[in-house]
């Protein structure tokens, strides 16, 4: 029998105790890096192997997750980054608030660096990318993504870096490639960056609207095709929608067809993968370091699109 994989998991607050509890229902044996009292309180409750206030003192791992805050994320890297030089690493989105530091991480780990971008294992997101790769509708024209809701998840970066990611990492899954950012508007508040409408490419063209500052909690994804349309409405959705716009002829209610979809976690998906591709038997996860860091550059030119002073921080 195999032995156990040890994965370290640096940073335990309320988003890592979930990424501890997923990886110990994957068998995993998970020393945990954690300082706040929350974290550490996170780690022991979620059955941490042992936690640790170092990274050094994490011990000999097959791989690392990191689960601290966008902004010390580069730092937190470079640690990783020179205490275990081989080991796969698996680090939260965005890679990093800064497009150089990111290109420094991609041109040190490119091949072991990979992104936790949840969406691209989401099913619904996979059978929005099937009816595009299948042409079922015919060409791709266009995506328009949605994510609104009230209120700020993390104080260290704004809501654009946090929120945007997301999308951009389904515009890879559905699409194949991010289009060139064209257009993008801001919305701020006190002098901070709340939310972004950005439009990118021609045909086929990505629509993103994030924002921490809506009235309503909406996400949504809609693929636009020559002869017709399939929406994921919400996280939870158990169905994507299609509907045929040909003929389109006068105003009517659409016939609408529910395509069933798995009840998947995308986070357990994302996590099994990176644990199958440590123990060498699956391919690396989705999101490459290549892609995160072209996640990276994208929003730091919708940034400065949108006249933000700090454009790739």
């Amino acid at each position: 029998m195999a032995s156990a994989v040890r994965i370290g998991l640096v940073g335990c607050g309320p988003w890592g105790r979930h990424i501890l509890r997923d990886l110990r229902s994957l068998g995993c044996v998970v020393p945990v890096m954690a300082r706040s009292p929350g974290s550490v309180a996170n780690a022991r409750d979620g059955g941490a192997e042992r936690i640790v206030p170092r990274i050094a003192e994490l011990g000999d791992l097959d791989g690392v997750v990191v689960a601290t805050a966008t902004s010390t994320h580069a730092d937190v890297l470079d640690e990783v980054l020179n205490q275990y030089p081989r080991v796969p690493v698996f680090c939260e989105k965005p890679l990093t608030d800064n497009v150089q530091r990111a290109e420094v991480l991609v041109a040190r780990a490119a091949d072991h660096l990979f992104v936790m971008d949840k969406w691209r294992y989401h099913p619904g997101i996979i059978a929005l990318r099937d009816v595009a790769r299948s042409r079922e509708f015919g060409d791709v024209i266009g995506l328009r993504t949605v994510r609104v809701a009230w209120g700020e998840a993390h104080a260290d970066v704004d809501p654009v870096w946090t929120l945007t990611p997301h999308d951009l990492s389904i515009a890879i899954e559905i699409l194949g490639d991010l289009p060139r950012p064209l257009a993008a508007r801001a919305d701020r508040h006190d002098g901070r960056m709340l939310g972004l409408s950005a439009l990118l490419g021609d045909r086929p063209w990505l629509s993103v609207e994030v924002s921490a500052r809506h009235v309503d909690d909406l996400r949504e994804v809609q693929l636009f095709c020559e002869t017709g349309v399939a929406v994921l409405s919400g996280g939870y959705a158990r169905s994507i929608r299609l509907c045929s716009s040909s003929p389109m002829g006068p105003v009517r209610k659409p016939a609408v067809v529910e395509r069933a979809i798995p009840d998947t976690m995308p986070l357990l998906a994302e996590l099994d993968a990176f644990v199958s591709h440590v123990r060498g038997a699956g391919p690396p996860p989705r999101s490459s370091a290549a892609d995160a860091l072209r996640v990276v550059r994208c929003i730091a030119e919708l940034r400065r699109l949108a006249g933000a002073e700090d454009a790739t921080a």
